[in-house]
C-alpha cells in the first residue's frame, strides 16, 4: 500500500516539535504536519492542538523527491474531520481572540528583535 498526494488517512502522532508534529501513517512511513497546517488560525503552541500517541486524520499534501511526506489537518475537506471543533461564538468572542493573538504575535516579534539587537526599522 502506498500513500498518494490528496489522500486522507488516519495516523498516530509520534513526536511534537516547535515546528510541527510527526505522524506515523498506516504504511509505516512518517510524515510531518507543519505547524502552519494544523489549524485555520495562528498556532503558537502546537501542544494546544495535538498530543503524542493521539490518532488523527490528515491529508497528504506533498511527497518530495527525498520521500518526505507533507501532511495537513486544516486542509481536510470535511469540517467534521478537523481538530478545531469550535462552537458557534459571538463576534465579541472572536474579536477578543483576534486581539489576544495579535498581541501575542507582536510580543513574539518584539522579543525576536530584542534578541537580534535591532529596533525593527532596518537599522
Amino acid at each position: 500500500m502506498s500513500i498518494e498526494v490528496g489522500e486522507t488517512v488516519e495516523g498516530k502522532v509520534t513526536g511534537i516539535t516547535n515546528f510541527g508534529a510527526f505522524v506515523e501513517l498506516p504504511t509505516g512511513d512518517t510524515g510531518l504536519v507543519h505547524i502552519s497546517e494544523v489549524a485555520n488560525t495562528y498556532v503558537k503552541d502546537i501542544t494546544n492542538y495535538l498530543k503524542e500517541d493521539e490518532k488523527i486524520k490528515v491529508k497528504v499534501i506533498n511527497i518530495d523527491d527525498d520521500g518526505k511526506i507533507g501532511l495537513s489537518i486544516k486542509q481536510l475537506e470535511d469540517p467534521d474531520d478537523r481538530i478545531d471543533h469550535a462552537p458557534k461564538r459571538s463576534f465579541e468572542d472572536k474579536m477578543d481572540d483576534f486581539l489576544k493573538q495579535s498581541s501575542e504575535r507582536q510580543q513574539d516579534i518584539k522579543s525576536r528583535e530584542a534578541k537580534r539587537g535591532g529596533n525593527g526599522r532596518g537599522n
